[in-house]
Parts: structure tokens; C-alpha cells; sequence
């Protein structure tokens, strides 16, 4: 049995429907390879899903989800983001057979435009996002937002789908 306590994370200023997502280019990785890409060169509506470190518990448990529930078939495309290197991320990537791709952020610049990043207990300067999703337009409007108040937490992937419909 893991034993770990919970912790509030508080409110995010986070964004919110109808504000404009901000535009980033970061690397974009995939299990083969990996390129400078920007938010809005991604086609059609994005759901951009935050996720700690990509070896953490929480980020291998919604990757697997959101495979396990095709989403890699939808018409909105589906893209994560992380502080994890790419080298991390392609290594992530092939071993859980995950058929996304994943911004690169090392420095959690993106999780702070956004207004998910967390300071990590006990490391002071170190950040990474919270759990959070954003359902993005072609416009970059932001349509729904989903953000983690405690760690760990899971999104409810269900009302994200519900949002997807």
C-alpha cells in the first residue's frame, strides 16, 4: 500500500472559458522524434492536458486512460504537456505505447502563462503544472477547463468527455 499525504494545492488564477489561450512554441515529442512546435500549428479544436513529471504516478495513469478511451481518434487533437525533458518524454512515450504527443517545458513557463503551475514542497524554486486540462478552439479560446485543487488528484475525464461531445 502507498502511503502519501494529501495536499491542497488551494485555487489557481487559472484560465478560464473565454479567455484566449496563449500561444507557446516548445518541442513537440513523439515516440519517434521531436520538433519546435507552436500551439497554433496544431489542427482543429486541442485539449492541452498538463501533468506532472512524466514518470509520476499521475501523468502514467492519465496517459494510459486517455489511450484506453481512444482518444487518439477524436477530431479535437490531444496534446500533453509536462516539465520532463524530451529525451524523458520519448523514452515515456515508447515504453507505455502512448499514442500522443507532448510539449516539452522544462522551465514550466506554459504552466504559469496558464496559471497551473505549483511550487514542489521542500525545493523552493521548483515548479511543475498541477493536473489540468484545457479544451482549446481554432480561435485559441478557451471552451472548458478543467484544474486539480489537490495533490493527487485526477481529473474527471468523464465531464471532460462530456465536453469533447
Amino acid at each position: 500500500m502507498v502511503d502519501f499525504e494529501v495536499v491542497d494545492l488551494g485555487p489557481a488564477d487559472h484560465l478560464e472559458p473565454g479567455d484566449e489561450a496563449p500561444d507557446f512554441t516548445r518541442p513537440l515529442v513523439t515516440d519517434e522524434f521531436w520538433e519546435d512546435r507552436s500551439l497554433s500549428a496544431l489542427a482543429g479544436p486541442v485539449l492541452l492536458v498538463f501533468t506532472p513529471m512524466i514518470g509520476s504516478f499521475l501523468a502514467q495513469y492519465t496517459w494510459d486512460e486517455l489511450g484506453e478511451r481512444g482518444w487518439d481518434d477524436l477530431e479535437t487533437t490531444v496534446v500533453g504537456i509536462t516539465v520532463s525533458t524530451p529525451y524523458d518524454q520519448v523514452r515515456f512515450l515508447r515504453e507505455r505505447d502512448v499514442p500522443f504527443a507532448l510539449f516539452s517545458d522544462p522551465t514550466n513557463e506554459v504552466a504559469e502563462t496558464y496559471g497551473v503551475a505549483h511550487d514542489l514542497d521542500g525545493m523552493a524554486g521548483v515548479s511543475e503544472p498541477r493536473m489540468a486540462a484545457f479544451l482549446i478552439d481554432e480561435e485559441r479560446t478557451v471552451e472548458a477547463a478543467w484544474v486539480s485543487r489537490e495533490w493527487p488528484a485526477f481529473l474527471e475525464w468523464d465531464d471532460v468527455a462530456d465536453a469533447l461531445e
